[in-house]
């Protein structure tokens, strides 16, 4: 996966059709969950499409998200904020500030509302997800 900062510098590049394009290969780059792993208990709540979020801990006590979503952007939006935090310690990943660090994105001015109103759920299903981790 790519780090946040690279695939901020692709996005600031980029203009309307193409921000949705990056956000769809976004998506398409994420590793596939395994539909076992799509249950209510990773189903992230308020989103107008539905997204899953997955935990793993690898040996050193990084968090690894595996995610999904039947949607291509919101699976590209999903994407993004896993970017924020993936392969980090738990206890990090509890203690950041995803939604500061998703601001240059602008995503609230760039998609419909319709599009991110579930943003600050999958935010926070994965910081429960870390501080119960940690």
């Amino acid at each position: 996966m790519r780090s946040l900062a690279d695939i901020l510098d692709e996005y600031e590049f980029l203009e309307g059709d193409e921000r949705y394009r990056l956000l769809i290969e976004l998506g398409r780059e994420l590793e596939p969950m395994p539909d076992a792993l799509k249950t209510d208990a990773t189903l992230v709540r308020g989103c107008s499409a539905s997204v899953w979020v997955y935990p793993t801990r690898d040996d050193s006590g990084n968090l690894h998200f595996l995610a999904d979503s039947n949607a291509a952007i919101t699976k590209g939006i999903v994407a993004l904020v896993i970017a924020a935090v993936q392969d980090r310690p738990a206890a990090e990943v509890a203690a950041t500030d995803i939604a500061a660090l998703l601001e240059p994105f602008d995503l609230g001015n760039q998609l419909s509302s319709n599009r991110t109103q579930g943003v600050p759920n999958m935010i926070a299903l994965i910081r429960d997800h870390a501080a119960r981790l940690a």
